[in-house]
């Protein structure tokens, strides 16, 4: 898609250059316009009439399909320099056990809340955005809407990035998801015009789990799992509330209780994120 439309600018302008997509609607829109009048002075307005209805059900088809599906229709870039707080990582690490049983490790979350943590503040330079945290005591005030976020994030990844038989029509295959006024208070604690919110999930399977797992295996039975992890980070407006942006990660690799693990998976969470400009 990419080299399709660097090479339509060029046939119009000579020019090198790549469209943004406010440019590629603009130039669609143009050439679907140009259409209508050649069919109505072909046809005639009797039978034009429906077919033009065809054309724009056609363009704004197009047009979604031309959005990547981690980003907000209409939404393309942030403002080089762009202030973003980065809300705590809503993060925690279990051991299963022999009978499948998730048990909660309050150790390692520990770990990977500050391995996470670390690794943003790494990666704040390649962002190109400029990222500020929350104090305790605001993080803790705030705890209400990162419960929010994770709700909203579960449910993005199942009506619009799951199966189509969980697609919701009314959202038209866009990332139209809003956190509300709620996220309002968080611009005036900060000051920032975005958040930056995480949720992760990871799992490890217990030297008993992996012990059963070989004997199963060994008497033919198979898909008895171990570990898992998953994770979403959205990027949200502090004006409106609506997300801009959506990520997940579903696997069965990972180890966020080692420093460079927890930044491998950091920058899987992030691939695609908003480029600046």
């Amino acid at each position: 898609m990419r080299k399709t439309w660097v090479n339509y600018r060029r046939g119009l302008g000579g020019r090198d250059e790549e469209f943004s997509f406010s440019d590629r609607a603009r130039v669609v829109r143009w050439h679907v316009i140009r259409g209508m009048r050649i069919v109505r002075s072909c046809i005639g307005p009797a039978l034009a009439v429906p077919m033009i209805i065809a054309l724009i059900s056609m363009l704004n088809v197009g047009l979604v399909q031309a959005q990547s599906k981690n980003i907000a229709f209409g939404f393309t870039n942030l403002p080089k320099g762009t202030r973003v707080v980065v809300m705590p990582t809503d993060i925690e690490l279990f051991s299963i056990s022999g009978g499948g049983v998730a048990e909660p490790k309050a150790d390692w979350t520990e770990a990977a809340a500050r391995h996470f943590k670390a690794a943003l503040v790494k990666k704040q330079d390649s962002l190109g955005v400029q990222l500020s945290h929350l104090n305790d005591l605001d993080a803790d005030d705030l705890s209400d809407i990162n419960a929010l976020h994770a709700a909203v994030a579960r449910a993005i990844a199942l009506h619009h990035f799951g199966t189509s038989a969980f697609n919701l029509p009314t959202k038209d295959g866009k990332l139209d998801w809003s956190m509300g006024d709620s996220v309002k208070v968080i611009k005036e604690k900060t000051g920032a015009d975005y958040a930056l919110f995480s949720w992760v999930r990871d799992s490890y399977a217990s030297g008993e789990r992996v012990a059963s797992m070989v004997v199963l295996t060994l008497l033919g039975v198979r898909g008895m799992q171990g570990g898992s992890q998953a994770g979403y980070a959205s990027l949200v407006d502090l004006n409106t509330g609506a997300v801009l942006w959506f990520n997940r990660i579903l696997r069965r690799t990972g180890d966020l209780r080692e420093e460079g693990k927890a930044a491998e998976t950091l920058d899987t969470l992030l691939e695609n994120f908003p480029v600046t400009k």
